[in-house]
């Protein structure tokens, strides 16, 4: 992996020594942090969350803009700063991270963000609450979000609790087939629906076990299928919230956001804050246990990823070293060199 120093990103050196080894690394956006939640929870809940990660046998690699500069994977004090900046870090997409990086500003990454930088180094596994979508009443507004054009042309794995019950479910998952995006429900074969664990819409197909996720992605890949995959990990049940009690409050957080003509990027956050005042919480405490098991079901999935892919991985580094010894004595050296990497 020689691309760590595209565009001046920083990659964190736990990070980049685990691409450089076929270790399985998680990217995790950073909206969720300055957007999602009030400081000190958000922080906390982003060490939680990498803490899963890490438990799960991945690499979390937290990504964000800080000055100017993307960041592959957050230091403690760089995660903290982000969760204390809250919404004046920018909710950066894919259209926003030009400005963000020329005006040396701080950015929180979105999924469409996310997913571009970390195609950019080599991550292929991308853990998130929920994705965007076409917001209801789409067809009329034509507000549909990045992310699924996101997943249309960039081959990143993207582990989600499927698609924001505030959004058009059916018409999100029609946009993401003429994208071309391979949409898979875990366990299930119903789409989630963020919140809770039914949405009425059947999921084009069906996977069970890390392993067969990693067989998914990594078939996309070797056919050059050129766009990412979505992942739907229902909610667990003993947290999914009251689908009529988040389906009301939907309903009415909606209706205000009509009446004081909240839209475009503004409204996501405004209705999921929302939401969570009209049930008590009780949408929060949901979100937050979603993306902890969208966590540890990433990071088993990444793992069995990488695992599928270390033959191949350990035979190219292998022909590396032979190819670099220029004599027997070299190849002895070589040998004992590349057992460490082996060790690792």
């Amino acid at each position: 992996m020689d691309n760590f120093g595209t565009m001046g990103m920083v990659v964190a050196p736990v990070v980049r020594d685990a691409l450089s080894h076929g270790v399985a690394v998680v990217a995790l956006e950073s909206t969720i942090i300055s957007h999602g939640m009030p400081y000190p929870q958000n922080l906390e809940t982003a060490k939680q969350v990498e803490q899963i990660v890490k438990e799960n046998g991945a690499i979390p690699a937290t990504i964000a803009i800080l000055d100017g500069v993307p960041h592959i994977g957050l230091n403690h004090e760089e995660l903290k700063l982000l969760a204390s900046l809250g919404k004046k870090a920018q909710k950066t997409a894919r259209r926003d991270i030009p400005y963000v990086v020329a005006t040396r500003g701080n950015g929180a990454t979105t999924v469409s963000a996310t997913m571009f930088f970390a195609s950019k180094v080599g991550i292929p596994v991308f853990v998130t609450g929920g994705i965007g979508g076409v917001h209801r009443h789409g067809e009329k507004t034509m507000d549909i979000s990045s992310d699924l054009t996101e997943l249309g042309r960039t081959p990143v794995a993207v582990i989600s609790a499927g698609v924001k019950s505030i959004l058009d479910i059916s018409r999100t998952l029609e946009y993401l087939e003429t994208q071309g995006v391979t949409v898979a429900a875990y366990r299930t074969k119903e789409f989630p629906a963020f919140f809770t664990r039914s949405s009425g819409c059947k999921a084009p197909c069906q996977v069970d076990t890390p392993e067969e996720c990693a067989r998914l992605i990594d078939s996309s890949e070797k056919l050059g299928m050129g766009c990412g995959i979505l992942f739907g990990v229902p909610i667990p049940e003993e947290h999914a919230a009251s689908g009529s009690l988040i389906e009301s409050a939907i309903q009415r957080a909606l209706q205000e956001a009509r009446d004081n003509g909240i839209t475009g990027s503004a409204e996501t956050p405004f209705l999921l804050a929302r939401v969570s005042e009209l049930t008590g919480g009780a949408s929060l405490a949901a979100n937050i246990a979603l993306v902890k098991n969208n966590a540890r079901i990433g990071a088993r999935i990444a793992v069995a990823l990488s695992n599928m892919r270390k033959p191949s991985k350990l035979f190219s580094d292998l022909i590396f070293y032979f190819a670099n010894a220029d004599s027997f004595t070299h190849v002895a050296v070589r040998l004992a060199d590349f057992s460490k990497v082996l060790c690792c």
